[in-house]
């Protein structure tokens, strides 16, 4: 839908330059063009970000149903980490070799 609704934004804005400006059809189709990639990497950005949070929510189930998870090439498990849900960050248990230390989930598999 958001896809459908810059397409229509383009199309307007297109529109608006053809009929009320007194630019050459050169700078309009440029200009165009300008907004038109815009908007483009709105959506892909938005597309990125959406993968990359769904794979650290994937992380974050896993570990929260007893499986271990690979983060920068350590093994991740409820038995030696918590899990700060705020940040999103496994945190090393009292009395455990990890005791105290960060990882994110966005660095995990």
């Amino acid at each position: 839908m958001a896809y459908i609704a810059g397409l229509v934004i383009v199309g307007l804005f297109f529109l608006v330059l053809h009929y009320f400006t007194e630019l050459k059809k050169n700078q309009k189709i440029i200009i165009t063009i300008i907004v038109f990639s815009i908007i483009l990497g709105a959506i892909a950005f938005n597309a990125y970000s959406n993968a990359k949070r769904d794979k650290m929510l994937n992380v974050v189930m896993k570990f929260n149903q007893g499986k271990t998870v690979t983060c920068n090439g350590m093994d991740v498990n409820n038995t030696n980490y918590t899990i700060s849900i705020g940040t999103y960050t496994f945190i090393g248990k009292e009395n455990t070799p990890n005791y105290g230390q960060m990882i994110s989930a966005s660095t995990c598999e």
